[in-house]
């Protein structure tokens, strides 16, 4: 990656404070919980994170933060779950057309083809579309 995501992370969650509003001290909880556990509490701390984020769908600093996150558990525990989460975050942030910052979208779209190959799901070359192509599809 052209970046780190863990310092992005901690970039955008500071900017996510005014998106937040009465739930930013939750935030600030759960973030201190996640970032200085392991295993189940961590786990737990991120749950809560994705949680809050589904009632904030426009606060795109912390949608970011979370898809940040997501590869940091990636990369913890590599699993599908966490892969199909990070795509699922990443195409409704990326498909928004509302104003987001543009390192972000840069830094996103970049995760996202890390959680498509993670999952298996990348992009076919051109042989394989060409051949695809010309493949007979059933029939007689």
């Amino acid at each position: 990656m052209r970046f780190d995501p863990a310092l992005a992370a901690r970039e955008t969650f500071r900017q996510a404070e005014s998106e937040l509003g009465s739930d930013w001290d939750t935030a600030v909880a759960l973030e201190e919980t996640f970032s200085s556990n392991a295993g189940a509490t961590a786990r737990e701390a991120y749950e809560g994170l994705l949680t809050l984020a589904q009632r904030y769908p426009k606060a795109y600093s912390f949608q970011a933060f979370c898809i940040y996150i997501t590869w940091q558990q990636v990369t913890e525990e590599t699993i599908a779950r966490h892969f199909e989460t990070g795509l699922k975050l990443s195409e409704a942030y990326l498909a928004s057309y509302e104003c987001k910052n543009p390192r972000d979208i840069e830094c996103i779209t970049e995760l996202y083809g890390s959680f498509r190959a993670g999952l298996g799901l990348e992009e076919q070359d051109e042989l394989q579309v060409e051949y695809k192509r010309d493949t007979p599809k059933g029939g007689d």
